[in-house]
């Protein structure tokens, strides 16, 4: 079947929100709050916290930041892939809102440990162990639903791996790449949900595919756009002509 090759701008501009994703979501969660949780000590953590509150609350932002960045992604990689599957695009999407609402959802939490650790008058009924100690499972709970936004997350670039892999416009070993992503998100996360000692055997490698198959996919598309594969047909298939003329 030929293919319809995007518009190098969108593909550049998905290229670019993609990167933005990675790149805010890294600064929240290791750049921001990961030097700030200090393990399974509550006192420790509060008054990490309260001594770069500026930084906590810059990661916050930076989450906010890559939750936009990847609805323009999940908008453009519709409308890009739509001609590879129409009904594998719009599953995938939905997926990928579905984790995206999760996970702002999931944000919420991190405001709780802010709130309880100010000096509000309402809070005098509580000791400062106690407020400690709600403000660290705040974060761990928080911790929990990035897990469960993964779940969904991973489904969806196993699907783009897929689509990826089917193109045309798109080097194969991108979409092996992100298919080989998302299957560390589903292992990594479900363990962590369902079996936590078992999540312990494994490798504390098992993430690294997700960063290098979604930089992979992020990098091309905004130094490459996306190309038709020399020697195949790289027009729109009549029946999405049709389509789009509807």
């Amino acid at each position: 079947m030929a293919e319809a090759v995007p518009s190098p701008s969108v593909a550049r501009l998905a290229g670019a929100l993609y990167l933005g994703t990675i790149m805010f979501g890294l600064f929240a969660e290791v750049g921001a709050r990961g030097p700030l949780i200090v393990g399974s000590d509550a006192a420790a953590t509060a008054r990490a916290i309260l001594a770069e509150e500026p930084l906590f609350r810059a990661g916050i932002a930076a989450d906010l930041a890559m939750l936009g960045c990847y609805v323009g992604v999940t908008a453009l990689f519709l409308d890009v892939f739509r001609p590879v599957h129409a009904g594998v695009s719009r599953m995938a999407a939905a997926f990928s809102l579905i984790g995206i609402a999760v996970l702002a959802a999931d944000t919420l939490l991190l405001l709780a440990p802010l709130r309880l650790l100010a000096t509000a008058p309402y809070l005098s009924a509580l000791g400062a162990p106690q407020r400690e100690a709600a403000a660290l499972l705040a974060l761990k709970v928080h911790g929990d639903g990035y897990d469960v936004s993964l779940v969904f997350f991973g489904i969806y670039c196993v699907m783009l791996g897929w689509l990826a892999w089917r193109s045309g416009f798109l080097p194969k070993a991108i979409g092996g790449l992100m298919a080989l992503a998302g299957v560390c998100y589903i292992l990594n996360s479900v363990a962590d949900l369902a079996a936590p000692a078992f999540a312990h055997t494994l490798s504390p490698h098992i993430m690294d595919p997700t960063l290098i198959g979604e930089a992979a996919l992020a990098l091309w598309l905004l130094v490459f756009g996306a190309r038709g594969t020399p020697g195949r047909a790289t027009r729109m298939p009549q029946a999405a002509r049709q389509g789009h003329r509807a």
